[in-house]
């Protein structure tokens, strides 16, 4: 039964070219407290892998190494750098009806990475409560509504790449 109404939901998405749209008003908030953040990439990661070890142990740089080590440490900030690099560009990509095809070829590659490294949802959902976490004590006019949005829309295309149904 859940096959068929993911199912449903991928046709559904695929035909209407609207689907990932947002509106202007959340896509403002979302991208003014994202601007008030989004170079704060060593701090972010350093929260998600504080919050989340097993995140952390995803990583075969920074598995068995002490975090607070490694926080300042190049290698990490490299990293940083990416994680928080691909969520910037997710949202900035947002809001634009002609950036959507991009939104989907982003995300999809995303989710078809991670499929690959046998990265659970669960540890995709842990990110987004490290991430909101965040973004509640740190993000400027955070509106924890408007990030849900956010998450649920980049999740529904990687998700269907974890379950074998690229969108």
């Amino acid at each position: 039964m859940k096959f068929i109404i993911l199912a449903l939901c991928v046709v559904a998405a695929a035909a209407d070219p609207h689907w990932f749209m947002m509106d202007a008003t959340e896509v403002d908030s979302v991208k003014h407290t994202w601007e008030s953040v989004k170079h704060n990439e060593v701090d972010i990661l350093y929260a998600i892998f504080k919050a989340y070890p097993d995140i952390m142990a995803k990583f075969p740089q920074f598995v068995g190494k002490d975090l607070e080590k490694i926080k300042d440490s190049g290698p990490f900030a490299v990293h940083a750098g990416r994680i928080v690099g691909f969520f910037g560009e997710y949202i900035t990509l947002l809001g634009k009806e002609s950036t959507q095809p991009a939104i989907k070829t982003l995300l999809n590659e995303m989710g078809q990475n991670h499929k690959g490294r046998g990265i659970p949802k669960t540890q995709f959902n842990e990110f987004k409560t490290a991430v909101m976490s965040y973004l509640s004590t740190h993000g400027d006019g955070y509106n924890a509504h408007y990030f849900d949005d956010v998450f649920d829309k980049m999740y529904f295309v990687i998700f269907s790449n974890l379950d074998g149904h690229p969108v």
